[in-house]
């Protein structure tokens, strides 16, 4: 097995990487995360061997930040190199942009449990249907040359592989625990609307279960996207 040295980019303190890191230590990989809404530095391609960009406030993709054009040109070279790239949430909009998508607002916000349904084409090692957390408003259309992943009623397009499964973009949440889906609750993705896909707190913690079965979903998602690399 190969282990990896993986930075991670965060763009604000309720949009923590949750179990990715828990999933990371455990296969034997190290990891930084770089706190970009708190000021540091975009860190260089050559100083890891993979990268993830984790999800941020939706107002960023309207209003870039300062960091913004670091943190693009890092991705372009992420994209143009042999490194895995994995984008959630906002990165995933920030690596779909980089491959030429568009990124807008949906047709409706989505946000706690929503059941996704596989693709015909889709290349993701995921179960046919299965409960994935949302929290979102914007989506973006497929890249050039991506599989979908597959989609909920409220969202098409849930996420992406482009390079053989080498770069992912996740819409839907795979890696929120109980305490970091409690974080995100004070900045819903949009004003409370009433609709069929907006959950409010007590349903989205009604079953702790659901969290828990998260991890193997993760789990297999990561494994397949480090195989790529090991595979290139």
């Amino acid at each position: 097995e190969i282990t990896m040295h993986i930075h991670l980019l965060q763009h604000g303190p309720a949009h923590c990487p949750a179990r990715i890191t828990d999933w990371l230590t455990s296969m034997g990989h190290s990891f930084t995360i770089f706190h970009l809404y708190d000021g540091e530095l975009a860190p260089r391609p050559n100083d890891c061997d993979a990268l993830i960009v984790l999800d941020g406030p939706e107002t960023l993709l309207m209003e870039p930040p300062d960091w913004y054009k670091a943190e693009d040109k890092l991705i372009q070279r992420l994209v143009d190199s042999q490194k895995p790239l994995l984008g959630i949430g906002l990165g995933a909009h920030y690596i779909a942009i980089a491959l030429g998508a568009i990124s807008a607002p949906g047709t409706y916000p989505e946000t706690g449990w929503h059941k996704i349904t596989l693709a015909d084409d889709s290349p993701f090692d995921l179960p046919e249907q299965f409960d994935a957390f949302m929290w979102h408003r914007q989506v973006f259309s497929l890249p050039d040359y991506a599989l979908p992943l597959g989609g909920s009623p409220a969202a098409p397009l849930q996420g992406f592989a482009w390079d053989a499964g080498r770069v992912v973009g996740l819409l839907c949440h795979l890696e929120v625990t109980q305490s970091s889906a409690a974080d995100l609750m004070g900045e819903p993705p949009t004003p409370p609307g009433l609709n069929d896909y907006i959950q409010d707190d007590e349903e989205i913690f009604a079953t702790p279960k659901r969290f828990t079965h998260l991890a193997p979903l993760l789990d297999r998602v990561l494994t397949q996207w480090l195989r790529s690399a090991s595979a290139a």
